[in-house]
């Protein structure tokens, strides 16, 4: 491995659900992650949030890209590849 390489950012590919939790009486559900996975490729994040999102108890699912700094740490804001059912809005990402 390249000096170059050790310095270029690592993707990362994962697929989150959500299911809805109960908040009170006369509160609406609020979504809550239920599980994470992360793959080597968008494709198989992507399909796998296609095939958790047709199971009755899930909300709804993502699957998206992250890119992380390997010097630094930071991780760059998600790049959704799909969004599929109930999901939180971005800004509660």
């Amino acid at each position: 491995m390249t000096d170059t390489d050790q310095n270029a950012p690592r993707l990362h590919y994962i697929c989150q659900t959500y299911v809805e939790e109960s908040t009170g009486k006369n509160s609406p559900p609020a979504l809550k992650i239920d599980k994470q996975f992360e793959y080597t490729t968008a494709s198989e994040a992507q399909n796998r949030a296609e095939r958790e999102a047709q199971a009755e108890t899930c909300a709804g699912a993502d699957a998206y890209m992250i890119s992380e700094d390997p010097n630094s740490g930071e991780v760059d804001p998600p790049e959704f590849l799909v969004r599929i059912g109930n999901v939180p809005e971005f800004d509660a990402f």
